[in-house]
Parts: structure tokens; C-alpha cells; sequence
């Protein structure tokens, strides 16, 4: 058999038989390694969320539920004597747990009180007092730099808070869909990510038709698969028909589909957080004029930030572009957010004191730390908001999330700072 065949011998196992081997052309025998890596994922999420296979959010404590809300424990346990607000499980010893869900209505009756403390409980923008839909962009085009980590903490630290969230995976490799409980390749048939919405074709369907609710209370999601990449296919040849005059100047350029797609659901959420794809092509473009606000993640290492310099160069160019055919770029804010950081590793301390000096608070004060908790809690397809604290070392458990919420926390206050809110 000669390289020019381009045949490869797999084991027969792909095909049921142990006892054979067959030679398959490497398309097919790549497909069949896919098929079966697909099936043992698959085999593994249904021992791991029996027996539905589905997700589900753990419940939490009283005081987790109080802190979330921001009142005290013993608040809450007099609301619950009183038979107000939802009521929640008791355990053993008395203790009391709330679902997310019940958390959230215990925000909606105590914002119904009014009051200067109503928009404390329930954080929903008010378009009245032009809070307007902020859209996120989590992006850098060197893979490794935490962008979905980023993105999926950032939209349930949200939700958590009260926040309307919609996700939006734009990553064709889908990891955060992952995250969130669906494989792309089993659960998603056809015309269900966000480019069902944006193509230039008459297939073309409503957003709000693709959304999907997850097991996040108030966290929606559209999730990613590799037809993603088909909008990396044919809006070359769009642009080819548009100057060519075959094609209606009345179709929407590339980069205005995203915003436009989210305009239709604007009245249903408070923040959208777009993971974007770790390259520089018509999807990232087209999530970033539709930003409100971008997030660039950077790895603490001189060759991620010499990526991170060409990155900005090429967007700035392209962006360009974009801004002189008509399209509108105006961010809230651009921030820069160092992840998988170790505090004591000189070089990377050197480092981001190096970009710090460089951008001032253009970087975010606090950092993602590097740790094994995010990996170790990534082994059952979670975040670090969902596990409990009791399946890990307790110091590690508190520095990965005391750091999380640091940084999530100080996105929150620049959201509430771009709707000119006291954070």
C-alpha cells in the first residue's frame, strides 16, 4: 500500500470485529475514530446524569442563598417561618436548600416590596433608563488563553446574580456547549447554532427559535457545532456576488447579521456573553461590531502576549474596515483579563506587571488564578460554580473561587457602570 492511496489500517473493532483489520481511506478511518471517541462521551454523560442524561444544578445552602440575594440568613429563615417567597427543602438538622429558581423568585418578592433596594435584588436593566442589552465578546485567537472558562463562569456568576443571561457558543468546536451538557454531534440536528440565523439563505430561522433553556435558572444558550463554520464558506462568496451586482444590495453585510439577530430577543435578557472561535475570521468579526463590550483573555507567557500583539493588530485592521463600509463600533468597555495566572511564578508576575504599565485599567485588577480545580471539576462536564466545595480540597477550592468571583464580580460593576448604575 503507497503513501499516493492515502490508506491507513484500523483495527476491525470500528467495525465490530476484533479478530480483522481492514484498510479504510483516512477520511473514513478518521470518522470512525470520531464515531467511536462520540459514542464513549456519549456513554459517559449518561453515567454521569442518569438517568436522563441531563444536567442538573445542585441546590443551595441557606447562607449561600442569602448571600446570593444579599440579605442575611436569619432573614431568610424569617421569610420562610412567615410562608413568604417560595419555601424551601429541609434537610437533616433543619437545613434548609434552595434551588436557583427559588432563589430568583425570592428576588422577585422581595423587588416587588419597591424601594431603593428593589434593583439590588433583581439587577434587570431597565431600557426606560437606556440600560441597553450588554453584549459581551470573550476573545483572543491563541488557543489556551481560558476564553471559554471565562465565558461560561461569566455567564453563571451572572445568572446567579439575578442577571437575564443569554450564552452564545460561536466556537464551532463548541466547548462551552459541552459545558453546558450537549454534544454538539448528538444533540443538535441541523440549523439549531446561531448560524440557522444569520445565513444568507432561505433556510434562515428566528433566533428565538434556537435558544435553548439550560439548567442555569435565567441562563439561556445557543449552542455551537461545526456548521458554524459554514458562515467562514459563504460569506466570501456573498461579498463576491454582492460586488458582482448578483446579489440584492439589500442583504445585510456579514458583519451587521449578529447584532441584527439579537436585536430580536434584546427584550428578553440583560447580558449576552459570546464566546468567540480562537481566529480572526467573519464570525469573530461579526461578534465583535455586535459588542457592547469585549473581554480579550491573555495567558501570562511572552509568546501569548506576542500572539495577543499581532491579534490586535489584525483586528484593528479589519475593524477598520468594517467601520468604513458602515459599520458601527462603540464599546462600553474593552478590558484585558490575565488567566491561568501563577502569583508566585516570577516570569508571568513580571509579565503582568509589563502589560499593566502598558494598558493601565485597560487590564482587570483581579486574574484568573491557575488551578486544578477548574480541570478537576472539568472531568464531569462542570464549572466551579457548580460542584460542591466538599469534592475538593478546601484551599483549593476557595483560592480557584474566591479568584473567579473576584474577576466576575469586577466585570459586573463595569456592566453596571456602562448603564451609569452604582455598581
Amino acid at each position: 500500500m503507497n503513501t499516493a492511496q492515502t490508506h491507513r489500517t484500523v483495527d476491525a473493532q470500528l467495525q465490530g470485529d476484533s479478530s480483522l483489520s481492514v484498510a479504510l481511506p483516512a477520511d473514513r478511518a478518521i470518522a470512525a475514530d470520531a464515531e467511536m471517541l462520540s459514542a464513549q462521551l456519549q456513554a459517559m454523560r449518561n453515567r454521569l446524569f442518569p438517568p436522563t442524561a441531563q444536567k442538573t444544578l445542585r441546590k443551595f445552602t441557606s447562607g449561600e442563598a442569602a448571600k446570593l440575594i444579599g440579605v442575611s440568613d436569619g432573614y431568610l429563615r424569617q421569610l420562610s417561618i412567615a410562608g413568604e417567597g417560595p419555601q424551601p427543602e429541609t434537610g437533616s438538622g433543619g437545613r434548609r436548600l434552595y434551588t436557583l429558581a427559588e432563589i430568583n423568585a425570592l428576588r422577585r418578592h422581595l423587588a416587588e416590596a419597591g424601594g431603593a433596594k428593589a434593583k439590588t435584588y433583581l439587577p434587570h436593566r431597565d431600557p426606560g433608563a437606556n440600560e441597553h442589552m450588554q453584549v459581551i465578546a470573550v476573545t483572543n485567537f491563541k488557543g489556551g488563553s481560558g476564553k471559554t472558562t471565562t465565558s461560561a463562569h461569566l455567564a453563571q456568576h451572572l445568572a446567579m446574580a439575578g442577571f437575564r443571561v443569554l450564552a452564545v457558543d460561536l466556537d464551532p468546536q463548541a466547548s462551552m456547549s459541552a459545558l453546558f451538557g450537549y454534544q454538539p454531534e448528538l444533540d443538535l440536528t441541523g440549523n439549531d447554532t446561531l448560524y440557522g440565523a444569520i445565513r444568507y439563505d432561505g433556510e434562515r430561522r428566528l433566533l428565538r427559535d434556537i435558544i435553548c433553556k439550560t439548567y442555569f435558572d435565567g441562563l439561556d444558550l445557543i449552542p455551537g457545532n461545526l456548521e458554524l463554520q459554514e458562515f467562514e464558506h459563504t460569506t466570501p462568496q456573498m461579498l463576491a456576488d454582492r460586488q458582482h451586482g448578483t446579489q440584492s444590495v439589500e442583504q445585510q453585510l456579514f458583519f451587521a447579521r449578529v447584532q441584527a439577530a439579537l436585536d430580536t430577543v434584546s427584550d428578553d435578557y440583560d447580558v449576552v456573553v459570546i464566546d468567540c472561535p480562537p481566529q480572526l475570521g467573519f464570525l469573530t468579526l461579526s461578534a465583535l461590531c455586535a459588542a457592547t463590550s469585549v473581554l480579550v483573555t491573555v495567558h501570562p507567557q511572552m509568546l501569548d502576549v506576542a500572539s495577543m500583539s499581532q491579534f490586535l493588530f489584525m483586528t484593528a485592521d479589519l475593524l477598520a474596515v468594517v467601520r468604513e463600509a458602515g459599520g458601527e463600533l462603540n464599546f462600553d468597555f474593552m478590558r484585558y483579563l490575565i488567566t491561568r495566572f501563577e502569583p508566585n511564578d516570577a516570569p508571568q508576575q513580571q509579565i503582568a506587571g509589563f502589560l499593566r504599565s502598558l494598558f493601565g485599567e485597560r487590564v482587570l485588577t483581579n486574574s484568573v488564578v491557575k488551578s486544578t480545580a477548574f480541570s478537576d471539576a472539568g472531568l464531569t462536564k462542570q464549572t466551579l460554580y457548580e460542584v460542591s466545595r466538599d469534592s475538593f480540597t478546601r484551599a483549593t477550592y476557595d483560592r480557584a473561587f474566591e479568584s473567579l468571583t473576584s474577576v466576575n464580580s469586577e466585570i459586573q460593576g463595569l456592566i453596571f457602570r456602562a448603564w451609569n448604575r452604582p455598581g
